[in-house]
């Protein structure tokens, strides 16, 4: 799969996720989005990048996170966020599509369980509209 294809592939199925909202990040005097941030409730779940390297930014266990980048060349860490609980997925190495989209569905799901019950409460009211 080309890279364009994989994050056009990762990137509906992170839009798909209820109460998904993308935000573009646009670096000063650029024409184009350098990536987009994935949120749900105001609260991040995934980067992916729009140009460059094609990879994505996940929100991971701490324990799987390390068997994570044990087991795989394509995943590791690329950004500030705590390397301990964020991992980065190149979408063109060896890590298995159907993993990604695990990957990418856990984190959504551990984000979402850190929401409040107040956001939780709002995030299930979207989902029954």
């Amino acid at each position: 799969m080309s890279a364009q294809a994989a994050r056009e592939a990762l990137g509906a199925l992170l839009a798909a996720q209820p109460g998904a909202h993308i935000d573009h990040y646009v670096p000063p005097r650029a024409a184009a989005p350098l990536s987009a941030l994935y949120k749900v409730m105001g609260k991040l779940f995934a980067i992916m990048s729009l140009r460059g390297d094609a990879y994505v930014i996940l929100k991971c266990d701490l324990f799987e996170a390390d068997l994570l980048r044990e087991r795989y060349e394509g995943v590791g860490h690329r950004s500030h966020l705590d390397k301990r609980f964020w991992i980065s997925v190149d979408l063109t190495a060896d890590v298995p599509a159907g993993e990604i989209a695990r990957l990418a569905e856990r984190s959504y799901a551990l984000v979402r369980a850190g929401l409040t019950r107040k956001q939780q409460a709002a995030l299930a009211a979207l989902a029954d509209s």
